[in-house]
């Protein structure tokens, strides 16, 4: 449907009726568009979580352990008393935070990598791929056991192992993309031009290739922030009292087998739902910015 100049009203192109345009006209994607309400929704609890916790996350009650769902405590307490909804309001800070780090790093090194690669070509190409096949074999959740057996417990050195773990993730998807608008002509006419490599890369490569970086880097998080709670299940990551998602499905194990299980009920629940919400925001963008299924 266009309007003329001069026109009093829209003028409709043959063969073209309101109802064969809405048909045409792309539908919204509800799935995304849920995901990502889902994810602000845990966007907005890990930065105001610490203040709108109905009760004090660690604070221990010896007198309320394992109580059941009440109007006091909605999803119930611990095994040491301590009201669940307030442990998962607040630990979703310190469980969104690790894997957004493992992720920003990955990222930033994976797009100067593939760049890199791409623009160099020829051995700087080839030994950056051979490396990423090397680091590719390698669980990331293995090398950060390791890690972690290595440097002691705590989230430093598996934040570090994921991140190298992760590189080959964003650095192919990168690379490959990175290499198609290299041998775009517009790139050959920069540098006739005189244009600096540096500039090349910041105003004209970098911008073609976000698309490819913010799916890869969405769809990345879900998978870092189940390997960062695994972590912290097996004791290696965050150390108790931090109501991390992970550490308190380790920690309710034991009340599984007493027939209260809802504290490693309810945390396991949460990462299903955010790991899930990540994975459907990235397959969605994947359709909306590349044009094609994740």
């Amino acid at each position: 449907m266009t309007t003329t100049l001069f026109s009093r009203g829209p003028v409709r192109r043959p063969g073209r009726t309101p109802r064969t345009e809405a048909r045409i006209a792309p539908p919204r994607d509800y799935t995304t568009l849920g995901a990502g309400g889902v994810v602000a929704v845990f966007l907005v609890l890990a930065a105001l979580g610490p203040l709108i916790v109905p009760h004090d996350p660690n604070a221990v009650a010896p007198l309320n352990v394992n109580a059941g769902a009440s109007t006091v405590h909605l999803l119930g307490t611990d095994d040491t008393g301590r009201d669940i909804l307030s442990r998962l309001i607040a630990g979703t800070r310190s469980s969104l935070a690790a894997p957004a780090v493992v992720i920003l790093i990955s990222t930033t090194l994976g797009t100067v990598l593939a760049l890199t690669a791409a623009w160099a070509g020829g051995r700087t190409d080839r030994f950056v791929s051979g490396a990423l096949d090397v680091v590719f074999g390698f669980p990331g959740l293995i090398m950060a056991v390791l890690a972690a057996a290595v440097f002691g417990a705590g989230l430093t050195a598996p934040i570090v192992a994921l991140s190298i773990a992760y590189l080959p993730l964003i650095t192919r998807v990168v690379r490959s993309a990175a290499i198609k608008e290299r041998n775009l002509p517009y790139v050959s006419a920069l540098q006739l031009l005189g244009a600096p490599t540096h500039r090349i890369w910041l105003r004209h490569l970098l911008p073609n290739l976000l698309p490819f970086v913010l799916v890869q880097a969405t769809i990345g998080f879900g998978y870092a922030l189940l390997d960062v709670a695994a972590i912290s299940f097996l004791g290696l990551g965050s150390q108790p009292p931090d109501p991390e998602w992970g550490l308190m499905v380790s920690n309710g194990a034991p009340s599984i087998l007493a027939g209260q299980p809802q504290q490693s009920l309810y945390a396991g629940l949460v990462i299903l739902v955010v790991v899930v919400a990540f994975n459907l925001l990235g397959t969605g963008l994947s359709r909306r910015l590349l044009g094609e299924d994740a």
